[in-house]
């Protein structure tokens, strides 16, 4: 039974989207200018950086009395409120389930953010465990946190592939375990010359068709 492990953001579940769409509520509701939302989509920066110095920049741009703590529980909430498990994702999980392989998701985050929107959109039915890299102590691209994965659920790594949308956390973490990967180019061009994905690919349906095949 081999592993298959999955990214969250931007791999199983959208968040690109959802973040546009409560970026922009938000920014309507504190009476910001919409054209702001290039702005905060640059300090967002795909999720990558820290959401207290997300809520910072906030607040310091608009001159906000709101403490810093609410405005990240208000990030963590407002993503996951406007996130939604694909249905043809679901159906795909479901397909590699049957065929043998077993869907781990692997993800940096922290857990009360990553968790939630795991088992709200109800992708924890279709995957058989998850690792949240605050609570695992290692984010990828470290090799310990694909090893944990394969602890969890009581399986080698050995035959297992790696999906994600992340140049340097996907496919540098599986290329440093010596993992073969497919990358989820999401309009992007492959552009690291330091190692690069077995396969790229338009989507999370499609790599688990690649997969399969090969």
């Amino acid at each position: 039974m081999p592993l298959l492990l999955l990214d969250l953001d931007n791999t199983l579940l959208d968040r690109a989207g959802p973040f546009r769409v409560w970026a922009e509520r938000f920014l309507a509701g504190i009476g910001a200018p919409p054209s702001d939302i290039d702005w905060l989509l640059s300090i967002d920066a795909d999720g990558l950086t820290d959401r207290w110095d997300v809520a910072d920049a906030i607040r310091d741009r608009y001159d906000l009395r709101i403490p810093s703590i609410d405005l990240v529980d208000e990030l963590h909430e407002g993503v996951a409120e406007f996130t939604r498990l694909d249905p043809l994702v679901a159906c795909a999980l479901r397909i590699v389930d049957e065929a043998g392989w077993v869907p781990v998701v692997v993800t940096n985050g922290a857990v009360r953010q990553q968790d939630t929107k795991i088992r709200r959109t109800g992708l924890d039915r279709y995957v058989a465990d998850w690792v949240i890299s605050e609570e695992a102590g290692v984010s990828k691209p470290n090799p310990r946190i694909f090893a944990l994965a394969a602890q969890r659920v009581r399986l080698p790594l050995r035959g297992a592939w790696v999906v994600g949308d992340s140049p340097e956390a996907d496919i540098g973490g599986a290329t440093a375990v010596g993992l073969p990967s497919i990358w989820l180019h999401r309009g992007r061009s492959w552009t690291d010359t330091r190692f690069a994905p077995t396969a790229v690919c338009d989507g999370v349906i499609a790599a688990v068709a690649a997969i399969m095949s090969a």
